[in-house]
């Protein structure tokens, strides 16, 4: 069913008028960072968009995601610091599919640095005993980053927090959709403390998400939070209204 992420694509334009009614940022500092296997173009519907909110968004800069690597593990928190260093301002962290695990790593590395954390479709409560995606996607993984699959990062020493499902001490919101046909809904959600941490469904394919028209709404409602004052998902106005009517939800899930 991932075909329907081009469905996505094609319909994105034309949700311009609701994209203009989502909140304008304060300018503070949004890091994306891309799924396996993708780059920073994959990013582009993301890093437009949210640069028209007015934040200072930036890609990770590390060329292809081909697995949790340490290499880029400690660079992006690097990265972090010195945007935090040169804005003067908390980073917030935006990660697709495993670029989420990415944020949730930097965001216990680096935390004072990090005002929020919001992640899309992405694999943050994986057991131990292993990944429930599809074959093709562990095989792909296996070639590529690692002979363990794709659980390999809850095994890692330098993922102990995520493997013991430590939630980042930052506001965290986690996307995750019903019809994801690469990441199982159940390994995109944490439990955690619902002052601070939350899960927000979403419709549509695993790999549409950085072109879901949706989701863009919901990540610009995160983002434009005063900082300390986070409170969990309660959409309003036309977006929320849109939200409710397409998710057939009452209240956020």
């Amino acid at each position: 069913m991932e075909w329907r992420a081009l469905a996505e694509m094609a319909v994105l334009p034309y949700a311009t008028p609701l994209l203009l009614t989502a909140p304008h940022g304060d300018g503070h500092p949004v890091l994306l960072m891309p799924g396996f296997m993708a780059d920073e173009a994959t990013l582009l519907a993301l890093k437009l968009f949210l640069g028209s909110r007015g934040y200072d968004v930036q890609s990770w800069g590390f060329g292809r995601n081909t697995g949790f690597h340490r290499k880029h593990a400690q660079a992006l928190e690097q990265k972090i610091r010195y945007l935090h260093h040169r804005s003067g301002r908390k980073v917030s962290l935006v990660g697709w599919s495993l670029g989420g695990v990415f944020a949730l790593y930097a965001a216990h590395q680096a935390s004072e640095c990090v005002r929020s954390v919001i992640t899309l479709g992405s694999p943050v409560s994986v057991d131990p005993e292993g990944s429930q995606s599809p074959p093709l996607l562990k095989t792909l993984y296996r070639m590529v980053a690692h002979p363990m699959g794709p659980s390999v990062h809850v095994m890692q020493p330098r993922a102990k927090k995520l493997r013991e499902r430590v939630v980042p001490p930052v506001p965290t919101s986690c996307l995750y959709s019903l019809g994801d046909g690469v990441v199982p809904p159940q390994e995109a959600t944490i439990d955690g403390d619902p002052a601070m941490h939350e899960n927000i469904r979403v419709i549509g394919s695993h790999t549409g998400l950085g072109f879901n028209a949706m989701v863009l709404c919901v990540v610009a409602d995160r983002l434009a939070q005063p900082e300390g004052q986070w409170k969990p998902f309660n959409p309003g106005g036309l977006a929320g209204a849109a939200y409710r009517w397409v998710a057939g939800a009452a209240a956020p899930v």
